[in-house]
């Protein structure tokens, strides 16, 4: 049986053969009746990007090398998720090597298991400085796509999109003074580009940041933070949620209720995040959508196609729910 196209594709739905590679290429500006019926027809056609023909055709290697960093975590776990889905669409396979970010000398193993292989790119989640500098430095000859954190030309240069001001805008709002801000690691590039960006919402807006705690962005090190926590914070920003769930039962122990004595808020939307008691307000972050872009991206340099094409991500938004509230105690 013949293999579909995506002129096949095109005439089932009904729609251009263009308007079927802006869907495979994740281009969030199509209808939604229109994407129902390429979906459809991709479905019933059982259509399938021809990897192998495109490299027969152009001698190009059809495999991507993956350099993965704590994938356990919610944040690079959904980007490399996100990854793979858009690379499948197009055809590409996957060779995902594990590697600690931290450690120059294990980023340099990561490369070398993939570069074993003949690939097309490499796609690197630059959690971490050590990363960017260590694939800077081996001066690779196939195209490359590093995720730049979390500044402002992530956010199409939108300085209110930041999540760390969107955390301490939100408990200012709620007439917050007196906060906290619990962070990642210091070495990790979100945690610095979080902290920088709560700081300075915080000073515009009149927050006094009276405590800090570095934890390592598990939930442990938010219930270790709790134990710490001063007792005039009313209010608590943390650099991701499973930290914010780990300081609210913390607190709970300590009989500080939330949002009633203090509210917290986290960052990232993890998918549980909507199901603690209480529902932990949070700042939600399309890694999905920013993990498809920049495989997007890279697909686009190893195609000799138009990265300025490639659509970008949703900006991140803050999602109020039952864990923060408007400062109640006496004084506060």
């Amino acid at each position: 049986m013949k293999r579909a196209t995506i002129y096949d594709v095109a005439r089932h739905a009904g729609v251009s053969h263009q308007t079927v590679t802006r869907f495979l290429n994740g281009f969030e500006g199509i209808r939604p009746a229109t994407r129902a019926k390429v979906q459809a027809a991709i479905d019933e056609l059982n259509y399938r990007p021809n990897g192998a023909a495109r490299w027969l055709r152009s001698r190009q290697s059809n495999r991507i090398g993956i350099l993965a960093h704590r994938m356990e975590l919610s944040g690079p776990g959904r980007i490399i998720a996100g990854a793979t889905i858009a690379a499948r669409r197009h055809g590409y396979v996957l060779d995902i090597a594990s590697m600690d970010g931290e450690d120059a000398a294990s980023v340099d193993g990561a490369l070398d298991v993939v570069m074993e292989h003949q690939i097309a790119g490499v796609f690197a989640t630059a959690q971490t400085d050590v990363v960017r500098e260590a694939v800077a430095q081996r001066g690779l000859d196939v195209p490359i796509s590093i995720d730049s954190g979390e500044g402002l030309s992530s956010f199409g240069g939108n300085p209110r999109a930041h999540p760390g001001r969107l955390a301490a805008a939100h408990l200012a709002e709620l007439e917050h003074r007196r906060v906290a801000f619990v962070n990642g690691p210091g070495v990790w590039i979100a945690a610095g580009e979080r902290r920088t960006g709560f700081l300075d919402v915080a000073a515009e807006r009149g927050l006094d940041v009276v405590w800090e705690y570095e934890g390592d962005w598990s939930a442990d090190a938010g219930y270790r933070a709790a134990q710490l926590l001063p007792d005039d914070v009313t209010g608590v920003a943390l650099a991701n949620d499973s930290m914010a769930i780990g300081l609210i039962f913390g607190l709970a122990e300590r009989g500080i209720r939330v949002p009633e004595d203090v509210s917290v808020i986290g960052m990232d939307d993890a998918p549980e995040s909507r199901f603690h008691l209480p529902s932990l307000s949070t700042i939600r972050l399309d890694f999905e959508g920013e993990g498809a872009y920049l495989m997007n991206v890279l697909i686009a340099k190893i195609e000799g196609g138009d990265v300025g094409d490639v659509p970008g991500y949703r900006l991140p938004e803050l999602v109020r729910r039952g864990s923060t509230a408007e400062a109640r105690r006496a004084g506060k």
